[in-house]
């Protein structure tokens, strides 16, 4: 009996639900980061979604079956075309439209998959560090991280509108330079690391994953509100919508207590316990088996996600296998102290520390095998008893206060 067109076209989706759960557990690294890997996943490279030849990757090479993927999520208010989102969208995120903000990656974060299915690490970077910009895109040689982006892609732009380059074409290869800017200045920033891959997505993506995967859980220490963001939640677990889950990874303010004092780190913090709780949702895989919504998420990546050219979304399907159960921790980088540049307010940091810390996480020491105990040791036992001591009760919701932390997967977190 011959399968028709439709027929195949879902089973081949449901066949691929086993190893995307893999993917979600290890790149949605971030509130967009998630909406990335959800949705092209199930989309052919060729078929409409942004791809972005990125040359020279920087850093040493990699060892066989090792990657680190830089995520990068636009605050931009328009799409990989340089489109506005619907009015919808602006409305429910409490964003502006495209007539406002820039190009700055108000999120970045670095993915290291280790060879051999050892532990991934996913590293934080705080928007507003201050840091040297290779080749000072428009003559800017230092700025918050977050503007290596929009620096370089404003250079871009008046370049080629000066050779006469036409203003689509333009606007793509713009973008390309923008994002070879940041791989660069990310990659210079964290002491050479070489960045193997990238994704970029933008808030509009989040959003309509979010509409997809809602209702999402999540645990908060604090109730809070804001009005900025549209946050207003209650302390403890509970289930979020997609408007909701915008202002949960949005908020790093509450204007309404003078005892909670949140900062940008804090939101790094949420976004890293999102991605958390997304991939508790995802394992129950109830998206995957629904057409209609896959095809709304593969629908999402052709407006708003782009990967470079060489990123084989097979293949790191089955790299990213062995990290289905969540085996990963996050991290973010620490901030020396606050100050105040040029009239902007910045993250001064100690460059040799971070480059310290992020070559221990992505070369952690090799683990021994501990010995085993001889039938006379009494570990495991309790005094007098020939019985095995009780393993302590695994915590539903892990109580998160210090952002610094590392933060690992498995069980929604509770965070600021």
């Amino acid at each position: 009996m011959t399968m028709s067109p439709q027929h195949a076209s879902r089973r081949r989706m449901y066949r691929r639900r086993r190893w995307l759960v893999g993917i979600i557990a290890v790149i949605v690294l971030a509130l967009v980061a998630a909406a990335a890997f959800v949705v092209i996943t199930y989309a052919d490279a060729n078929n409409g979604i942004r791809r972005s030849s990125i040359s020279g990757m920087t850093g040493p090479k990699q060892n066989t079956g090792e990657s680190n993927i830089l995520i990068m999520g636009l605050d931009s208010r328009v799409d990989v075309n340089g489109k506005p989102f619907p009015q919808a969208i602006y409305d429910q995120i409490h964003a502006e439209d495209a007539s406002v903000g820039g190009y700055n990656t108000n999120v970045l974060m670095l993915i290291h998959i280790p060879a051999n299915g050892g532990k991934a690490v996913g590293i934080s970077i705080p928007r507003d560090d201050y840091v040297d910009f290779p080749g000072a895109p428009g003559g800017v040689e230092k700025g918050k991280i977050k503007e290596a982006y929009g620096d370089a892609m404003n250079a871009s732009l008046q370049k080629l509108a000066d050779e006469g380059v036409p203003e689509a074409d333009a606007y793509q290869q713009s973008r390309t330079a923008a994002r070879q800017s940041t791989i660069k200045t990310v990659s210079e920033f964290l002491g050479g690391v070489r960045i193997d891959h990238f994704v970029e997505v933008t808030m509009a993506a989040f959003y309509e994953v979010a509409q997809a995967v809602q209702p999402i859980t999540v645990c908060l220490n604090h109730a809070t509100a804001d009005t900025f963001s549209g946050a207003d939640f209650p302390a403890g677990v509970q289930q979020l919508n997609a408007a909701q889950s915008m202002a949960f990874v949005r908020q790093r303010r509450d204007t309404t207590s003078s005892d909670f004092d949140m900062t940008d780190l804090d939101r790094t913090r949420r976004q890293q316990a999102f991605m958390v709780s997304l991939a508790v949702k995802l394992k129950q895989a109830s998206t995957f088996t629904d057409f209609g919504k896959l095809q709304k998420l593969i629908d999402v990546a052709k407006k708003d996600v782009a990967l470079d050219s060489d990123l084989d979304l097979l293949s790191f399907a089955q790299q990213a296998q062995s990290l289905a159960g969540g085996d990963i921790s996050f991290v973010t980088l620490p901030i020396d102290h606050f100050d105040t540049v040029d009239g902007q307010d910045v993250n001064i940091v100690d460059v040799d520390a971070i480059r310290a810390q992020v070559h221990d996480l992505l070369n952690p020491p090799t683990p021994t095998a501990a010995p085993s105990a001889s039938p006379s040791s009494s570990s495991g036992t309790k005094a007098g008893s020939g019985s095995t001591a009780p393993s302590a009760p695994a915590t539903p919701n892990p109580v998160y206060t210090d952002s610094s932390s590392p933060l690992q997967s498995g069980n929604v977190p509770c965070v600021n």
